[in-house]
């Protein structure tokens, strides 16, 4: 069974397997995946973002149990929304970065170790797509959310957080399997993070020149436009959004 496969727990590797939901959209890909984490022999799993509140999604994860803990990358509702339904289901705690979104568990410290189902995951605060974006690592995996996908580039809100990002997932250790919110696994995580910092330097170096044809004062959208030109305009008002991030990064630096 290949991705995507809705609906099937699909097996990845040893200790990680995927349950995707059935919401794709431009922005979600082929849909959110939930992953669904235990060290073999483990009798609990650890879900990793649960998705919308989706009744059709939710019970399935439920049937996956026992549940010791639920976890969110970040706050976006295509990851998060269902978690309050399915912990008072299943009896687990939540915990995020963001204090908000957690129920029964605290917030996460960037660094910490969380131990669950035979598992030791590092948690890394990566912002950039979101201030309280992560990624978990462990055991030669890492679960990126939005941080990195399994194809295509993310949104960003911050773009000097999120360069910093990249480059932290580049200072892990090579051979690591990237476990993306949307999108297919990834065989090397640090090639798709060279990959995206050298993008996003290509992005930075086109609004540059695209300031010089339209002037300093272009706006967002006259950008996507001069930039963008080759791109579906259906995904121009996200486009919009990360160069928007791009000129807040570019006129700090001034």
């Amino acid at each position: 069974m290949s991705h995507p496969a809705y609906g099937e727990l699909r097996r990845v590797s040893e200790s990680a397997s995927v349950l995707l939901e059935n919401n794709p959209s431009t922005m979600t890909l082929e849909g959110t995946n939930t992953w669904v984490l235990r060290a073999p022999g483990a009798r609990e799993c650890v879900l990793v973002d649960p998705g919308y509140h989706d009744l059709d999604h939710l019970p399935k994860l439920a049937e996956l149990g026992p549940v010791a803990l639920i976890l969110l990358t970040h706050h976006h509702p295509d990851h998060s929304e269902g978690a309050p339904w399915l912990a008072e289901r299943v009896g687990a705690p939540v915990r995020a970065f963001d204090p908000s979104l957690c129920r029964g568990g605290e917030a996460f410290t960037d660094g910490e170790v969380v131990r669950a189902a035979g598992l030791e995951l590092e948690v890394v605060h990566t912002p950039g797509h979101t201030e309280d974006s992560v990624c978990l690592r462990y055991d030669g995996h890492v679960l990126t959310g939005d941080t990195v996908l399994g194809r295509g580039t993310t949104v960003l809100s911050d773009l000097g957080a999120y360069l910093g990002s990249l480059r932290r997932l580049l200072d892990l250790p090579a051979g690591l399997r990237g476990l993306p919110g949307h999108g297919p696994e990834l065989a090397e995580l640090k090639t798709t993070a060279q990959e995206y910092l050298d993008h996003r330097e290509q992005r930075l170096d086109q609004v540059r020149s695209a300031l010089r044809v339209l002037g300093e004062d272009a706006t967002p959208r006259q950008i996507v436009e001069h930039v963008y030109a080759d791109v579906d305009p259906a995904l121009w008002a996200p486009a919009e959004h990360s160069v928007r991030a791009q000129l807040d990064y570019l006129r700090s630096a001034t």
